[in-house]
């Protein structure tokens, strides 16, 4: 980022006294923020909350002493609009102000460092005045491992603390925009976290997991969270592609939470879950699936709350949670989860045939065929007529020999250097 600096006066220090255009731009407009606009910036943006702002500034004191300066120390100031992270005065004062334009700000002790200032340069009830450039800003990076992939700058910020949670219903008005173009205009209402039935892109999911009821931004989605490699062919959207979201969150309700239900309605969800999770498997849509098995085990996993009559069917339930995960990672590949999810339903069940079977198909996709082999074995000696055990037994028979093959010949390569060396 290139950074142009102004030059300061560095005459004797002077006392500061607001000039006529000064503006009140305080909450409770009582004078306690004055806003001067030395230079106009350009363009009608401002920098919303949560964006990265960058600035060059020179606080003095009202009789002109200086205090602190980045200019002096030739480098922009950077900070996060709206977070709490700089003095009260510059949240707001700064959230006004667009780029390239300079302003000085009159702040009174109550927007500042208040009663007990900020010793020793700064005295206790002491008024600020900061000369602030804005350079530049960047939106608030609101990706899960934040690096970037989804970009969120706030249009009207929402009300109230409370975001939706997974598995919220959402009402939302989306403009989707690619090199300037509307691609898609609509509202939808949806479950959070299966936004994939309704067209929605995984970048608008994750950034509504951030928004408050009411609001309205711009998101700057990479193709990661966008259409991936694929693209979106019928919007007319290639492959690897930036797009740009307007969404506005009209509404929402948020989804039960497993700690406000008693033993039967956490039960009742459980079966809910269990249904929608069957539907998306049938479907081959394995990812949803996923989602929906693991809600029953965080419903069902802990005993507490469940009495003497409900206690077998949540053991039975969680365990049909635990063997359709597996199921699910494994047309998935995802062979040590697949793994994972089975010890668990063995734990509830030592003598689940599916349990077994499947931990076996795991073992197998591992590339551990004797492990494998043991848990078919133990199959048949529970339901000895398994003819999908029976096979499997002999394709890690087949593998195990293989695999023995490979190790002599390994062992025999590794004999003969050793002997050609000590020859030498």
């Amino acid at each position: 980022m290139t950074v142009e600096t102004m030059e300061t006066s560095e005459c004797s220090p002077k006392s500061h006294v607001p000039g006529p255009n000064a503006i009140d731009i305080s909450p409770k407009k009582d004078n306690g923020i004055l806003k001067e606009i030395i230079k106009e910036g350009t363009g009608s943006e401002t920098p919303a909350p949560g964006s990265k702002v960058f600035v060059h500034y020179v606080g003095t004191l009202t009789d002109g002493t200086k205090f602190d300066s980045s200019r002096d120390r030739g480098e922009a100031f950077d900070f996060q609009l709206g977070k709490g992270t700089v003095i009260q005065a510059w949240d707001i004062g700064v959230a006004t102000m667009k780029k390239g334009e300079v302003a000085v700000l009159t702040c009174k002790s109550e927007y500042a460092y208040g009663k007990s200032g900020s010793p020793p340069k700064i005295p206790p009830d002491a008024t600020l005045v900061f000369e602030i450039e804005v350079i530049d800003w960047q939106g608030e990076d609101i990706s899960p491992k934040k690096d970037g992939s989804i970009t969120r700058y706030q249009i009207i910020q929402g009300e109230g603390y409370s975001s939706p949670n997974d598995g919220a219903t959402v009402e939302v008005n989306l403009v989707g925009r690619h090199n300037g173009c509307v691609f898609e205009e609509r509202s939808v209402t949806f479950p959070l976290g299966e936004g994939s039935e309704y067209g929605i892109c995984e970048g608008v999911e994750k950034a509504l997991e951030k928004f408050k009821k009411g609001e309205k931004s711009r998101l700057i989605i990479k193709p990661k969270y966008a259409f991936k490699k694929e693209g979106k062919p019928d919007l007319n959207i290639p492959g690897n592609a930036e797009i740009e979201y307007e969404v506005e969150l009209k509404n929402f309700e948020k989804a039960k939470e497993a700690w406000s239900l008693d033993a039967n309605e956490k039960i009742e969800q459980a079966k809910f879950f269990k249904e929608k999770g069957t539907n998306y498997f049938k479907a081959a849509k394995y990812t949803l699936a996923v989602k929906m098995y693991k809600k029953i085990v965080n419903f069902l996993e802990h005993e507490t709350g469940f009495e003497e009559e409900t206690e077998p069917e949540r053991k039975s339930l969680l365990l049909a949670g635990h063997l359709n995960l597996a199921m699910c990672y494994l047309k998935l590949e995802e062979h040590f989860e697949a793994r994972e999810q089975c010890n668990k339903a063995l734990e509830l069940r030592p003598s689940s045939e599916k349990g077994l079977f499947r931990r076996g198909q795991a073992y197998l996709g591992m590339g551990e065929p004797e492990l494998a082999k043991a848990d078919f074995e133990a199959v048949l000696k529970l339901e000895p007529e398994n003819k999908a055990a029976a096979n499997n037994i002999v394709i890690c028979n087949v593998k195990i020999k293989e695999q023995r093959s490979r190790e002599k010949k390994i062992y025999a390569n590794m004999f003969e250097k050793f002997a050609q060396r000590d020859k030498e």
